[in-house]
């Protein structure tokens, strides 16, 4: 029988903290001064020297209303609501993954104090070793999906649930947009939209309303910006910053995390774009309401254009509440059914990932300058007395045993893993909490295993076990695909840095394999199992992290 963990469980083996605090770096202070300074002061200084400047809305009211695409078809207003209800998913379990490393940097290296924010009151010890699960925060689950800490795994269930069909609404969206004349309604057609957006700001900035064109017929040039950035930018770079975070692409294409300038600055674009949406939700339900919220309602909903008629209002009403009565659900399937996400999640995206970037070659490009100065420690020491008089005699008593579905089951000491050759690779390890780190590892390529022990033909999965524990208990363990263990720069690694590899992170040997997110890299590794599948080794979803935080057996994205 499997065994999950309740959020009262949680909460017991790690207590909430629930101190609120937000650190921003001055020099990103001053930018958002600035940004502020150069709209809404700028808006003032014009409105207070010249007045307010003509309102283009004015010219929209002797438009004929046969000019352009009349009212909302039911696809457009399905397809409203339905974007808004993945939309609140996709952030509350985004706020939840941002929780497990509540910092955002603009470096690779992500050294403690070099983040540009940080959502903790908890400054970095230097005065002991402070590992990436401690600095996970509580979050309240009214605000995160599903809240509280150290549910990262059940946070990507959800968020990696969601988004394709978002996606997919999307393309359903703008396909039919193009199809029918509704484009018009968002696609600017005249750079006169420029100068005539920012007049309808003056007027909304300093608190003249302009204005408001019925929204049946037409959007004022504000409006329509706004709902174009918001499709045609904004989701855009949502997705691409989303990928550009992803082990499998970033170590196939270098060149994508670069437009955001590394991986790191894709983290922090992406957490840009989710305060964007929030903004103009906030803002735009605001409009909604102060221009008219039953006709507008009726507008989006029942695609009329009735200044009476509540049916809209209602129906909005019982989509809130439905909304909310999901969120409850939402809660409740986290903690008392997680398997049947995790079960969701990888039938859908591991199927999905599988068949595209799980098929990536890892490509090495990193130099030694590259080289973090700092590489976060994650997961507590060994407290087995077999692992401390190993680590007490420098390993040199350390044999890796080597067995399962194989013709030649081995052991290896360290010096014979070593004789065996060595390779080495600069490469940026990804942490599934959000944090990233350049180093060297050096190490024995797992091919060199699998030409050695021989698996039988029936062999697809490599288990890797430790000396370490899990969060929960019990021995940590992981497994790989034997064609991710043969793929480029798959290593058994017992040097990081061009030095031996330090107990903390992960002596005598460790995994590495590059097109996967770190949790997949076993440290301190005491044996290695070949096998049919992962049916039958902990609780058989494939690994420690997997059977206790239903954590992604394919750890790619």
């Amino acid at each position: 029988m499997f065994t999950s963990f309740s959020a009262a469980e949680h909460a017991v083996r790690y207590p909430a903290d629930r101190r609120m605090f937000i650190g921003i770096k001055p020099y990103m202070l001053m930018i958002l001064f600035i940004l502020l300074l150069a709209t809404v002061g700028i808006a003032w200084l014009q409105y207070l020297i010249f007045g307010l400047p003509p309102d283009p809305s004015l010219s929209l009211s002797a438009v004929a209303e046969g000019a352009g695409p009349k009212g909302f078809p039911g696809w457009l207003c399905l397809s409203h609501w339905v974007n808004f209800f993945f939309l609140v998913l996709i952030i509350r379990s985004g706020l939840s993954i941002l929780a497990d490393h509540p910092r955002l940097y603009w470096n690779n290296s992500c050294a403690p104090d070099s983040e540009w924010i940080r959502f903790t009151p908890v400054k970095v010890p230097d005065d002991k070793v402070w590992t990436a699960k401690e600095d996970a925060r509580y979050l309240n689950p009214v605000a995160g999906l599903p809240g509280y800490r150290h549910s990262v795994g059940l946070a990507r269930c959800w968020h990696f649930l969601t988004v394709p069909f978002f996606l997919l609404n999307g393309a359903v969206f703008i396909a039919l947009l193009f199809f029918t004349d509704q484009w018009k309604r968002l696609v600017p057609v005249s750079w006169r939209i420029i100068p005539d957006s920012w007049s309808v700001f003056v007027h909304y900035a300093t608190f003249n309303m302009p204005i408001e064109p019925n929204g049946f017929y037409h959007y004022n040039a504000l409006q329509q910006i706004s709902y174009f950035a918001v499709v045609f930018i904004l989701a855009p770079i949502a997705l691409t910053s989303g990928m550009a975070m992803s082990p499998a692409i970033e170590n196939r294409f270098h060149w994508f995390p670069k437009l955001f300038g590394n991986r790191q600055g894709a983290r922090s674009v992406h957490f840009f774009v989710m305060l964007a949406f929030v903004v103009f939700v906030i803002i735009h339900v605001a409009m909604v309401a102060a221009t008219g919220l039953t006709r507008n309602m009726n507008h989006i909903i029942a695609g009329t254009d009735n200044l009476t008629s509540r049916t809209g209002l209602y129906i909005g009403i019982g989509i809130v509440f439905f909304m909310v009565a999901f969120g409850f659900l939402a809660h409740w399937i986290s903690w008392q059914r997680p398997r049947s996400l995790q079960y969701a999640e990888a039938t859908l995206n591991g199927t999905l990932w599988r068949f595209t970037i799980n098929r990536f070659n890892p490509k090495i490009f990193y130099k030694r300058k590259d080289i973090s100065p700092y590489f976060w420690v994650n997961g507590k020491l060994p407290n087995s007395d077999e692992w401390r008089d190993l680590a007490a005699n420098n390993f040199k008593e350390y044999k890796l045993k080597i067995g399962g579905l194989v013709e030649n089951p081995v052991e290896l000491s360290l010096a014979d893993l070593k004789a065996m050759g060595m390779e080495q690779n600069i490469t940026m390890h990804h942490c599934i909490q959000g944090w990233s780190g350049i180093a060297e590892w050096g190490g024995l390529p797992l091919k060199r295993i699998v030409e050695l022990v021989k698996p039988r033909s029936s062999v697809t999965t490599v288990a890797f076990y430790s000396f370490g524990e899990g969060l929960y208990g019990g021995t940590y363990y992981d497994t790989h695909s034997l064609d991710n263990c043969l793929k480029p720069a798959s290593i058994l690694a017992w040097e990081m840095n061009y030095e031996p590899l330090s107990h903390e992170h992960g002596a005598p040997v460790r995994l590495r394999v590059e097109n996967q997110l770190g949790y997949k890299m076993v440290k301190w590794i005491c044996s290695i199992e070949f096998l049919t599948d992962a049916r039958h080794t902990g609780k058989g979803f494939g690994g420690k992290n997997e059977d206790d935080e239903y954590y992604d057996l394919l750890a790619d994205t």
